[in-house]
């Protein structure tokens, strides 16, 4: 069964709802009629597609980009009334109960993101093919459907909603295509929007010259070669006259699928919500019908007896996508029945949940608030005045206008001040103290506010962090951690370390760490066959130091930190597809001496070179890559005519048979050691699993009594050239591991 990702048009959905419905009120008078119409259509939608991932879009006040192309872009649409307006933040609110996540851009509209977001999931789920929905109030998405993306769209009223496919959607057209219909806008115009198109073209014309001609372009060149025997000439004239509004309307109908916006799909996983919450939410609002509906969308996650209906539930969707994985050829039969045996072990970590210091986290979010006011109070003097720091735009004009900092090759944002993306600070941290006080203020924010601040929010009562597990959370087979994301806690940096500090054992236990050394690297030499790399393992050297030798021809003694800095970049990047230009930005060196490094690595490493273009011509061939036990990735994006397209599958195509291999081994060590040394009746559990590391909570009367056991299950679970290297650590906070 194929899985699905539902879009939700929420501006459209609820202007619909606010004139379908009677303006029924609760009882302290606030007008609740759209926020209803809006959740029946939800419910209906969920109901019916059962979807694995939610997102819903909508649209902010102020102009688009579409409003700059055309002055007159809805200038006659009557504004709606205030009433309506009201009810969209409480539609924020349900759809927060409900689990589901919402996005939203200046300068854009819904539609804008729902291009986008379709585009990206289509791209981040080439294999099996990604089914979307998306649920919409009217018809401006049907542009957007093909084999894999259907509209869910309201007719008429709330009630006639019908699902357009590719032949729905030629049915209603009379025959054109969903790609067509820009063009068609682009003759007939859109009144609800004031797009022009052609005066005097109706439907029936601008279906039939369509037909003939395919599309507007290709209309008005036939017309400049006068090959249009069965365009009578009033219509020609007619057609000239308005070539501008032609093409302007269409650029105006034209759904936007490149918003630059962040968007990830594990992001929309919908794994349920807060039945209770859920429940009171829907009664402040007097939806009291709808609170009957809840169960029938998705096992509760909140209430008690039933974490395990939740389990049980979530088991039986992973063994639905297990079986889906395997017919696809994703999973071979090995690795299907590995994931399998994984699932409740998942299910253990996730309910034994990892111990915070409530006291320390709070002690500590003061803390970094203080040094928020800090650094605030000193950029706001090396600026001379005071602005709204979290702003951009008020950020770019106190870097750009009052200092004057240089701008030369820096993007600018839709609204046409110089962006002050991290990628654009980059760009310019050398040029003023300013700028990396900002990059702190920034990091410090985002730790606060993604980190301590929520794990004391979500700690239970007995201090415990419950993190949920997606066994495919990425493509290449590792697992990813939400809610909260444990995994991209950071190991550097004096602030990554002050939070892994607040990870503690409990009372008389200790947390031990088993981390597999440089696996992605050991897999490497492995894959490549590359014997020098595998010789450095095999005597434990450090394969960094080794290899700034090797590049440098020194002596290993003679290598310098920078030396080894720059190795430890490029080794690690090789297995990223990293080109000169990205490791010149990491190591902060020249362009010029990046290469050269780089050409150095691989005259001294040839094997590794090799097998990056064995792998790509590979994946060229067949569409897909595969780890050593065979878990494919499809990359259909390798061939590509779009040169930066095409560079990002093979990348990937380089990355997944390490990183995926690595993944299988993490997932094989687990069950091995569960199997071989926790089983049921252990006093020692897994908390959590992170990168290459599996960590652990034991008694600290008995961890002595299960470091060697596991260290050699994990080393032992594959014959392995070069052989596996687990280091065992112990300590009683996670920052001393």
């Amino acid at each position: 069964m194929k899985q699905r990702l539902l879009i939700i048009d929420a501006n459209s959905l609820i202007h619909r709802a606010f004139h379908a419905l009677p303006p029924f009120r609760t009882r302290t008078g606030e007008l609740t009629n759209a926020a209803y119409g809006f959740l029946l259509v939800l419910f209906k939608a969920i109901k019916e597609f059962h979807p694995e991932y939610i997102a819903a879009t909508f649209d902010m006040p102020g102009p688009t980009k579409r409003h700059r192309a055309y002055a007159g872009y809805k200038a006659k649409r009557v504004k709606a009334p205030d009433e309506l307006y009201a009810q969209m933040p409480r539609v924020k609110e349900l759809l927060a109960v409900l689990g589901i996540p919402v996005y939203e851009k200046q300068g854009f509209e819904a539609d804008d993101l729902i291009g986008t977001i379709a585009k990206k999931a289509q791209r981040a789920q080439a294999y099996p093919k990604l089914g979307i929905i998306i649920a919409s109030g009217d018809m401006d998405a049907l542009q957007l459907v093909n084999d894999q993306v259907k509209v869910f769209a309201a007719r008429r009223g709330l009630q006639d909603v019908a699902l357009f496919n590719k032949k729905a959607v030629q049915e209603r057209f009379s025959g054109l295509l969903p790609s067509q219909l820009p063009d068609y806008k682009g003759l007939h115009g859109d009144p609800s929007d004031n797009i022009p198109g052609v005066r005097g073209v109706g439907e029936k014309t601008a279906i039939t010259l369509l037909s003939q001609f395919g599309s507007l372009e290709n209309i008005y060149k036939k017309i400049e070669k006068k090959e249009t025997e069965n365009i009578s000439p009033r219509l020609r004239t007619t057609l000239l006259a308005s070539k501008e509004d032609a093409f302007i309307s269409k650029d105006l109908g034209t759904i936007d699928q490149n918003v630059p916006m962040e968007f990830q799909l594990k992001d929309c996983a919908w794994k349920g919500y807060d039945r209770g919450a859920a429940a009171e939410k829907l009664k402040e609002l007097e939806f009291f019908s709808l609170v009957d509906k809840l169960p029938m969308l998705i096992a509760d996650k909140g209430a008690a007896p039933p974490i395990l209906l939740v389990q049980e539930d979530a088991s039986a969707t992973l063994e639905t996508r297990i079986k889906q994985l395997e017919e696809s050829g994703v999973l071979p039969p090995a690795l299907a029945e590995l994931e399998r045996k994984l699932i409740p072990i998942l299910g253990a970590i996730e309910k034994a949940g990892m111990k915070i210091d409530r006291k320390y986290f709070t002690k500590l979010a003061q803390e970094m608030d203080e040094k928020m006011r800090g650094i605030e109070k000193e950029v706001y003097a090396m600026a001379g005045q005071q602005f709204n720091l979290n702003s951009p735009a008020q950020l770019s004009v106190a870097l750009f206008q009052t200092l004057g900092l240089p701008s030369n090759g820096l993007k600018k944002t839709p609204g046409g001040v110089f962006s002050t993306a991290s990628d654009e600070l980059e760009k310019i941290y050398n040029l003023h103290p300013i700028v990396s006080h900002v990059v702190a203020y920034r990091e410090l924010k985002k730790l606060l506010s993604t980190y301590v601040l929520p794990l004391l929010e979500k700690a239970d009562a007995n201090d415990r962090i419950h993190t949920s597990f997606d066994q495919f959370g990425a493509a290449t087979g590792r697992l990813s951690s939400s809610n909260p994301n444990l995994q991209n806690i950071p190991l550097q940096g004096v602030w990554g370390k002050k939070i892994r500090k607040g990870f503690i054992a409990e009372k008389n236990h200790i947390l031990l760490s088993f981390d597999y050394s440089q696996m992605e690297l050991r897999i490497a030499a492995a894959l490549a066959k590359e014997e020098k790399m595998k010789t450095f393992f095999e005597k434990g050297l450090d394969i960094h130091a080794m290899t700034a030798a090797e590049v440098f021809g020194i002596a290993p003694g003679d290598v310098s930190q920078e030396m080894r800095f720059r190795a430890k970049a490029l080794n690690f990047g090789v297995l990223y597809g990293m080109g000169a230009r990205g490791f010149a930005r990491s190591s902060g060196i020249p362009l010029q001496e990046a290469q050269d490094f780089i050409d150095q690595y691989f005259l001294r490493f040839p094997g590794i070179l090799r097998y990056m273009e064995e792998t790509k011509e590979f994946a060229r061939k067949h569409g897909y890559v595969e780890t050593m036990f065979g878990r494919k990735r499809f990359l259909p994006d390798v061939n590509s005519p779009t040169p930066q397209i095409r560079a990002a599958a093979e990348r990937m195509a380089i990355n997944m048979p390490a990183q995926g291999t690595a993944a299988d081994i993490m997932k094989m060590a687990m069950v091995r050691v569960q199997e071989l040394v926790l089983n049921s009746n252990s006093e020692c559990r897994m908390l959590l699993q992170v990168h290459d590391e599996l960590l652990l909570e034991c008694p600290d009367t008995k961890a002595q009594n299960y470091m060697l056991p596991i260290k050699k299950a994990m080393e032992e679970v594959v014959s392995f050239d070069p052989p596996l290297l687990v280091r065992v650590s112990q300590a009683t906070s996670w920052a001393e591991l």
